[in-house]
């Protein structure tokens, strides 16, 4: 993977998180992503590839950082001769009360150590932009201040690894539908703390999801937590206008 990729010079986009963020979004889409030798994606045993969508049995399955990394070629930020790679280091079902994502917690280090592969990977390498969907474990055990402080934590963290104390960061809320299922109140707790962690370390956005609709609503499969494909089209288009609003006021 050294020798191959070694050579090409890429702009860097983080995705972390959870389910949501690795995309477990099933049903048809208007114009489904098309492969490009111009975007690429570094899964978590630093393998690189073409980035495509996932094939689960006979569905395809969305991912929101796609649509997120065409709308980023469409407006002219990959300059030419560089490529686009995405890190993905999301894993579902995972958080921080479950000691997955702290900073001494394993899917934190393995990030940490696939953003230094892909930096080293070229001088000319950077990291443009930190994508994260979580919280839907972390409802679990509803303490705001925690997972303010945890996120707040991690964010900061990536930004002085990589260099740029104006990484912008993006966050989303979650299904709507599994919110009022799940419990409107403890939601609000883990919600509220991702909005103010955007707030407060700037260069953030935070990204609404109100009438996105989930497996179940889509298809009737009775998975009310993850986002649809369709919605999580929706979903990256909401995650690089953010972006892009962030890089606008920079």
């Amino acid at each position: 993977m050294l020798k191959d990729f070694r050579n090409e010079e890429f702009d860097i986009v983080i995705q972390a998180g959870q389910s949501n963020s690795e995309g477990c979004g099933l049903g048809s889409v208007e114009k489904p992503y098309e492969q490009s030798d111009s975007i690429y994606m570094m899964e978590s045993n630093f393998t690189v590839m073409i980035a495509r969508e996932k094939i689960w049995g006979n569905n395809v399955v969305g991912n929101f950082v796609l649509p997120f990394a065409e709308r980023y070629i469409k407006n002219g930020y990959l300059k030419e001769g560089r490529k686009l790679l995405i890190l993905l280091a999301a894993v579902g079902g995972t958080g921080f009360c479950d000691h997955r994502w702290g900073m001494e917690d394993d899917l934190y280090l393995q990030m940490i150590k696939m953003i230094n592969t892909a930096t080293n990977l070229n001088a000319g390498n950077q990291v443009k932009a930190f994508l994260w969907h979580q919280g839907e474990t972390d409802v679990n055990e509803p303490d705001q201040d925690r997972h303010y402080n945890n996120l707040k934590r991690l964010v900061l963290s990536v930004r002085q690894l990589t260099g740029r104390h104006n990484l912008p960061f993006i966050a989303g809320d979650f299904v709507e539908s599994w919110k009022v299922a799940r419990g409107l109140t403890d939601c609000k707790s883990i919600i509220d703390a991702i909005r103010r962690v955007c707030s407060d370390i700037g260069h953030a956005g935070f990204v609404e999801t109100a009438g996105l609709q989930s497996n179940d609503e889509a298809l009737g499969n009775g998975d009310d937590v993850h986002f649809c494909r369709e919605a999580l089209y929706t979903l990256g288009e909401g995650y690089f206008k953010a972006w892009q609003g962030i890089i606008k006021d920079n």
